[in-house]
């Protein structure tokens, strides 16, 4: 199966795809919501947003000083384009994958059946 058009490499890994993700949904994020919500430290998050900012995807803006400094990100045009081109790319491996026939049912478990006459008489055992 060959690569849908519009998935991103630079997108893909979990942690980058949650980042923009999450900033896709808003204008703009404060850079400790955005920390706290993907359970990232902030060097972590720094090197992320680094790479993406250099593709030209985000769009840093720092604020204030000293304690008080606040780093805003937001989704650029172009990283909201890859965004959505690498979801329709991902969504087309989805759908590309998945089944043709109908789902096989569960094998029956065996403690249960579909008698309801031996199910009454086995939950009056069990009494």
């Amino acid at each position: 199966m060959s690569t849908p058009s519009g998935f991103d490499e630079l997108i893909h890994p979990s942690t980058r795809l949650s980042v923009v993700a999450l900033l896709a949904a808003t204008e703009w994020a404060d850079f400790s919501f955005i920390r706290d919500s993907l359970s990232l430290s902030d060097s972590a998050l720094s090197k992320q947003l680094h790479t993406l900012e250099e593709a030209g995807y985000l769009e840093i803006h720092k604020e204030g000083g000293g304690r008080k400094r606040r780093t805003k990100v937001r989704l650029t045009s172009r990283g909201r384009t890859a965004f959505e081109g690498h979801v329709a790319a991902l969504r087309a491996i989805v759908e590309g994958a998945g089944p043709t026939a109908a789902p096989a049912t569960p094998p029956p478990d065996p403690g249960q059946t579909s008698d309801p006459t031996t199910q009454q008489h086995h939950a009056e055992a069990h009494r």
